[in-house]
């Protein structure tokens, strides 16, 4: 026997965290642990609770935050746009042309005199509703596709991958050309165009959370008792597909944004003198040098949209992922 005997750190081992933090009765009842004898070892302190909701988990994500308050902002002006600004974005004075930013004109005037502010946020409905419009086509084809290729599996998976992987080697942008090219240069043939593009990979990653939960147990189950595919499907797997489809449609709208300001800047997209992000573009392309400020505004604007939309799908990830790993 030694003399030796444990410090007295006034601490319980069998009623605190691993890290030495007394838990109070709020924490206790969140974790279902009060009256109960809990070691320390499987006591932790979670960052975020998994009982926490969605929202209060995405608005832990401040910058997510910001990006989502200026997409809801930038929605609106577009949808009210017109009683934002009463001016006619078209409207020319040839007498004040290249004109800098001013009171009465907020980003100044284009080459035609035009209001570069009220063309911005009537642009700004061109470029959301073409990038919308894109994403809502490709989901509608490719979530039954990818829902029926992970789910039958055999012969029509394999066909299904193999188109998939035949429009996924030809360049998102170059096929999106091709498209609109053959189509005719309009905001809806873009749309078109990019659903074309963005669809293979909505139908990849359906089709991979599909064969990744179609061998649950409690799929298992629900088959070993007689129910149908479709009741399968949408009952025990689709919820699983959402999450991670959610993010990924998030992301995608700024890469939509970015490719409809392409083609509409390689004049494929609207048509002057209606206002679009990319349209302006050109226009302040041919003026770099008697006015390049004029750049930097529909460019700020599609690379500010573009990064919200990313930093969105950023805090919809770890939202979502953290809602997931708690269920």
């Amino acid at each position: 026997m030694t003399d030796w005997e444990a410090p007295d750190t006034g601490v319980d081992p069998f009623v605190t965290s691993g890290d030495d933090r007394r838990l109070d009765a709020t924490t206790e009842i969140e974790r279902g642990t009060e009256g109960l004898w809990t070691p320390s070892s499987l006591l932790t302190h979670d960052d975020v609770p998994s009982h926490v909701g969605f929202w209060k988990r995405f608005r832990r994500n401040k910058v997510a935050t910001v990006a989502a308050i200026y997409l809801i902002l930038l929605i609106l002006a577009a949808i009210f746009a017109k009683q934002i600004i009463p001016q006619n974005p078209n409207y020319q004075n040839l007498l004040q042309i290249n004109m800098r930013p001013s009171t009465a004109h907020w980003f100044g005037q284009d080459d035609l005199g035009r209001d570069v502010f009220a063309r911005i946020i009537y642009g700004a409905r061109i470029s959301l509703e073409a990038s919308f419009l894109a994403v809502a086509l490709a989901l509608v084809v490719a979530i039954p596709l990818g829902l029926f290729a992970g789910y039958a599996a055999g012969a029509a998976d394999m066909v299904l991958m193999r188109i998939s992987d035949a429009i996924q080697v030809i360049p998102a942008l170059v096929l999106a050309l091709v498209i609109t090219g053959i189509l005719g240069p309009s905001t809806t043939n873009v749309a078109f165009a990019l659903a074309v593009v963005f669809a293979p990979g909505f139908v990849r990653l359906i089709r991979g959370q599909v064969v990744s939960v179609r061998e649950e147990s409690y799929v298992e189950a629900s088959r070993s008792i007689g129910a149908k595919p479709l009741f399968i499907i949408r009952k025990r797997i689709l919820h699983n597909v959402a999450s991670p489809l959610i993010v990924q449609a998030a992301v995608t709208f700024g890469f939509a944004l970015l490719a409809e300001a392409s083609l509409s800047f390689l004049g494929l997209g609207a048509q002057e003198p209606t206002a679009s992000w990319g349209t302006m573009l050109t226009r302040a392309f041919g003026q770099v040098y008697q006015a390049g400020w004029l750049l930097w505004i529909p460019g700020g604007a599609i690379a500010i949209t573009v990064l919200a939309f990313n930093l969105v799908g950023d805090g919809l990830r770890d939202a979502l992922g953290t809602e997931t790993r708690g269920a």
